[in-house]
């Protein structure tokens, strides 16, 4: 049985909709930039994919109320999407609807929020709607009212491959009849001081580039210094292919793997045959070979030992320089849980549009000996097949496989 996409969704540093998304990853523009640090907490000025849409437009403050900041960007995006795939606004048969969202730290920005009250008001208190804004199961649930999603509902939290887990296994929820239609993606707001502290205690941020501040992100270059953080969301509709048909929908893309692998190595260390068991896998589940993919959409962080190992993996996989590989969150930062979901849109973009985005900012990389990294311009293709990673703490590794819908 054939999956297809039919809707596209995003949110990012580059703009509100998908193809803001693609047309800032092929032009190398970054949305990255020097965002203020907390002057009690003796941060200083970091680098930032923040995002400009506003949020929750429209809505009474009783009803805004109601969502944490990745909950209204996940709001955003899905409706993009919903309205691509020209559904209308309650899903025709809700029974057969499901959805599945990602996300890494959920409601982190309410759960600061509280922290904050607590030792700010007299008498001290919380919001009323604290729990309900940062279960992380929130941003689906607001998506299953909106939209009368009723057949299933997969709230994944699993680090950086959250919103990619959630994919997959909706993938699998259509194949095995459970469903006919979902509405899956992923959304991540983490800029505050709590998450912000936490990461920056780990080693693996980078400094801001003061000279810059957009380019502080250098996947596979070999000054690399770290992450960078983004928020935002991304969404798709995917449908059984009969069921899209018959309603008249055009297919965008096929998603037609999924693999999933656990390395059981370390909390933080990767482990490229961990990952490359995960690419593997899900060639299997796409019924393709190494040599019918085109493209590789990284998951590529720009940590130090984190580019080194998946540029392993996929030599491991691929060959030397076996197939063109490029990491976007140079330009829309890593949006952890969300990251999977966004990177996947991109990747749907490139082989809708036959052009693959660049990897920026790469000045020179002793890692182009193992992977073909795109550097430089975008580069026009023919492109048939495309593979989405996402590596994540606690060592899960889950891979995508889109194929054109002809």
């Amino acid at each position: 049985m054939r999956i297809v996409i039919t809707g596209l969704g995003a949110v990012s540093a580059l703009g509100s909709g998908a193809d803001a998304l693609a047309a800032g990853l092929q032009a190398g523009r970054s949305g990255i930039t020097a965002h203020p640090g907390s002057p009690a907490h003796a941060l200083h000025p970091y680098a930032a994919a923040v995002l400009a849409t506003p949020l929750g437009a429209g809505m009474a403050p009783a009803q805004r109320n109601l969502y944490d900041r990745h909950s209204l960007m996940a709001m955003e995006a899905a409706a993009e999407a919903w309205a691509q795939a020209g559904l209308p606004a309650v899903a025709p048969d809700p029974d057969r609807a499901a959805v599945a969202w990602g996300t890494g730290l959920g409601g982190s920005s309410s759960l600061e929020q509280s922290y904050q009250q607590m030792f700010t008001a007299t008498p001290p208190r919380v919001h009323p709607y604290t729990v309900v804004r940062v279960m992380a199961n929130s941003a689906g649930s607001h998506l299953a009212m909106r939209h009368q999603l009723r057949a299933a509902q997969f709230a994944v939290s699993n680090a950086c491959a959250s919103s990619t887990q959630a994919i997959g296994e909706a993938l699998w929820l259509l194949r095995n009849g459970r469903a006919d239609l979902a509405l899956v993606g992923g959304s991540e707001s983490m800029l505050n001081i709590g998450s912000l502290l936490g990461w920056q205690a780990m080693g693996v941020m980078a400094p801001l580039d003061a000279d810059a501040p957009e380019q502080s992100c250098r996947p596979f270059d070999d000054a690399r210094k770290g992450l960078v953080l983004g928020e935002g969301a991304a969404a798709l509709v995917i449908e059984t292919e009969a069921h899209a048909l018959a309603r008249g929908a055009k297919p965008l893309a096929v998603l037609a793997g999924y693999g999933h692998s656990v390395d059981a190595v370390h909390l933080s260390r990767p482990d490229a045959a961990g990952q490359a068991r995960a690419m593997q896998a899900a060639l299997r589940d796409a019924g393709l070979a190494p040599v019918d993919i085109g493209y590789v959409n990284a998951h590529g962080t720009a940590t130090e030992v984190g580019d080194a190992v998946e540029a392993a993996s996929i030599a491991d996989v691929f060959g030397p320089r076996g197939v063109p590989v490029s990491a976007t969150k140079a330009l829309h930062g890593h949006l952890i849980g969300a990251g999977g979901a966004l990177e996947l849109v991109a990747t749907v973009q490139a082989l809708r549009q036959q052009v693959l985005p660049p990897s920026a900012h790469v000045r020179t990389s002793a890692l182009t000996t193992q992977a073909d990294i795109i550097t430089g311009e975008a580069r026009a293709t023919r492109l048939r097949a495309a593979m989405s990673n996402s590596f994540a703490f606690g060592g899960s590794n889950v891979t995508l496989v889109v194929t054109e819908a002809g």
